[in-house]
C-alpha cells in the first residue's frame, strides 16, 4: 500500500515510474477521508492546489527530472499551522486568526517546493503552539492514532498523528520546548529538533524567538536526515540564521558506532517516570552499548532549574511577539469605544486560556521591578545550563534518556493541572534553553492490559551545536537494529 512507504521507498517507486505522484498524494486522501474523522489531525487542505503541484511533479518526472535534483519529487508534505504558505490559510489553531491568509510563503516553505515536494494540509496543534496535549486548540483536539482516548502531544499533535496514521509522508512541526520531540514519541514516529539557527525561521509565527525552532516528523531516521537536508541552511531573512555549511546527512548514515562515546545525565535519574519508560530507555542504552558505543555518565547541574528558566523566558517572549494580535492589523476585531477597548476585547474574545495565562505571566516578568528579579536572573541560569552542555560534550558525542517521563495521558486528566502538564517536557527543555539538536526516535511500547492499551515510548537522543550527523548517525544505528519503527498504529 503506497501509504506505508517511506520517502526513501515512495521515491525510488517514482523514479521507477512504479506510481505516479497523483496516485500517491489521492492515497494520503483517501487515508484521511478514512481516519481523520477519528485522528482530527487537519485543520484544513486544499485538493485543488495540492492535485496541481503533483501533476507537476509528474510532469518533470515524465521529463526525464531526478531525485539527486530535487529529493522530495512527488512527496506529500503537510504543515503545522504555524508555518506560512502563500494562499493558503494560518491560524495557529487561535480564534484570534479566524480567516487569515498568508501573503507569503516561510523559507521552509520555498525549499520544500524548490525540492518538488507536494506541499499540502494544514496540522492542528495547541494555540500559538503554547501546551503539550494539543487540548489548547481553539478548534479540537486531536487523538492519539494509538488509542483516540489518549493525546497526541504537543505542540505538533497534528504534525505526529498525521505521520502515525499515513496521512502524509512527513510533516513540518516547530519545537519550542519539545514540541517535535515529546508528540513524536507519544505517536510512535522520529521527530527532530535541529540546532537554533540550522533551519529558517522566517514565516514561523513565533512563540519564543530564542527557543523557537522547526524540524520534521517523519517515519524514519533516513527520511528524517533527507528532510533536514532539504530545509537546512543560511536564509538572510532571518537574522537568527546561521551561515554555516549543509552536509549531505544521509551520508551519515550506515556507519557504525565503535568508538562513540553516549551520556547519561546523573540528574535525569528522577521519580517520576514510569517503569514502562524506563525499562525500555534502559534496553535501548544496551542496545547502543552493544552496537559499539560507550555509556559515559554525566552531569547537567543546572538541569533542575530548566522547567522554571523555560517558563519564565518563554512566556516573556510570548509576551512581546503576542503584542501584534491587536485586533487593528489582521485577524479577529472586537469593536470598542477606543483602540484601548478594542484591544483589550479582541484579546480576549480571541486568546485561549492557556494563551492569556502566558502572555500575562510574561508581561509580569517583564515588567518594571520584576525584570531583574526574574526574566534577568532566568537568561543568567539559561547560560549555565548552556555551559553545562558544553562541559558534557567535551565528555561524549550524545547523551540519552527518555523523551518523556510517561506515555500518551488521556484526553482531559492533565487539563485543570498546567504544572502537570508542563512537567511532560521535563527531558525536551533543556535542550531549547542550550540551542543544541535532539531527536525522539521509538524505542518500545508499554504493556497492553485492560486499562490502557499499547502504547509507543520514544528515546530522546541530544547532540552537540550542529551536531546532526553524528546524532543522525545514532538513532539509525538505533533504529535498524530494532524493529519499533516498523509497528504501525491501529488507524494507520
Amino acid at each position: 500500500m503506497l501509504r506505508l512507504l517511506s520517502i526513501a521507498e515512495l521515491t525510488g517507486r517514482l523514479a521507477r515510474r512504479e506510481s505516479s505522484a497523483r496516485e500517491v498524494l489521492q492515497a494520503c486522501f483517501d487515508q484521511i477521508a478514512q481516519v481523520d474523522g477519528t485522528v482530527r489531525a487537519f485543520v484544513s487542505y486544499d485538493v485543488a492546489d495540492a492535485m496541481a503541484q503533483a501533476d507537476e511533479a509528474d510532469r518533470l518526472l515524465a521529463a526525464g527530472m531526478t531525485h539527486a535534483e530535487k529529493p522530495l519529487l512527488g512527496v506529500p508534505v503537510a504543515l503545522k499551522d504555524v508555518l506560512c504558505h502563500r494562499g493558503q490559510p494560518c491560524t495557529c489553531s487561535s480564534k484570534i486568526l479566524k480567516g487569515f491568509v498568508s501573503p507569503y510563503d516561510a523559507t521552509v516553505v520555498s525549499r520544500l517546493q524548490a525540492a518538488g515536494a507536494v506541499v499540502f494540509g494544514r496540522l492542528n496543534m495547541d494555540e500559538f503552539a503554547m501546551g503539550s496535549s494539543t487540548e489548547n486548540s481553539a478548534l479540537w483536539t486531536t487523538t492519539n492514532p494509538w488509542d483516540p482516548a489518549r493525546i497526541p502531544g504537543g505542540s505538533s499533535g497534528g504534525c505526529a498523528a498525521s505521520v502515525a496514521s499515513n496521512e502524509c509522508f512527513a510533516s513540518l512541526g516547530s519545537d519550542t520546548g519539545g514540541s517535535i520531540r515529546q508528540p513524536a514519541a507519544l505517536c510512535g514516529v522520529v521527530g527532530l529538533k535541529p540546532t537554533y539557527g540550522l533551519v529558517s525561521r522566517y514565516g514561523l509565527v513565533a512563540f519564543a524567538s530564542s527557543l523557537d525552532q522547526i524540524g520534521p516528523f517523519t517515519k524514519t531516521v533516513e527520511d528524517s536526515a533527507r528532510m533536514l537536508g532539504v530545509i537546512a541552511g543560511h536564509d538572510p531573512r532571518d537574522s537568527s540564521s546561521v551561515p554555516q555549511a549543509v552536509p549531505d546527512y544521509a551520508r551519515a548514515l550506515g556507519r557504525d558506532l565503535k568508538g562513540l562515546r553516549i551520556g547519561l545525565v546523573k540528574e535525569f535519574q528522577i521519580g517520576g517516570v514510569d517503569p514502562a519508560v524506563d525499562a525500555a530507555v534502559r534496553a535501548a542504552v544496551r542496545q547502543l552499548e552493544s552496537l559499539g558505543a560507550e555509556p559515559v555518565e554525566v552531569s547537567l547541574p543546572h538541569s533542575e532549574y530548566a522547567a522554571a528558566t523555560y517558563y519564565i523566558i518563554a512566556p516573556a517572549e510570548a509576551s512581546a511577539n503576542l503584542a501584534r494580535f491587536d485586533g487593528i492589523r489582521y485577524g479577529l476585531r472586537v469593536d470598542g469605544r477606543d483602540p484601548a477597548e478594542l484591544n483589550s476585547r479582541t484579546r480576549g474574545a480571541g486568546f485561549g486560556p492557556e494563551v492569556k495565562r502566558r502572555v500575562i505571566l510574561g508581561t509580569y516578568v517583564l515588567s518594571s521591578g520584576y525584570y531583574d528579579a526574574y526574566y534577568l536572573r532566568a537568561q543568567k541560569v539559561r547560560t549555565l545550563i548552556r555551559n553545562d552542555f558544553l562541559k558534557a560534550f567535551e565528555q561524549v558525542d550524545a547523551i540519552v534518556s527518555p523523551t518523556t517521563p510517561t506515555p500518551a495521558f488521556r484526553i482531559g486528566e492533565k487539563a485543570d493541572d498546567p504544572l502537570q502538564m508542563y512537567l511532560s517536557d521535563i527531558f525536551t527543555i533543556s535542550c531549547n534553553l542550550a540551542g543544541n539538536c535532539g531527536i525522539s526516535v521509538p524505542c518500545g511500547f508499554t504493556d497492553a492490559s485492560s486499562a490502557a492499551p499499547r502504547l509507543p515510548i520514544g528515546l530522546q537522543i541530544l547532540g552537540k551545536p550542529f551536531g546532526e550527523e553524528t546524532l543522525l548517525r545514532i538513532a539509525h544505528a538505533y533504529e535498524q537494529s530494532t524493529g519499533w519503527h516498523r509497528e504501525k498504529a491501529p488507524l494507520a
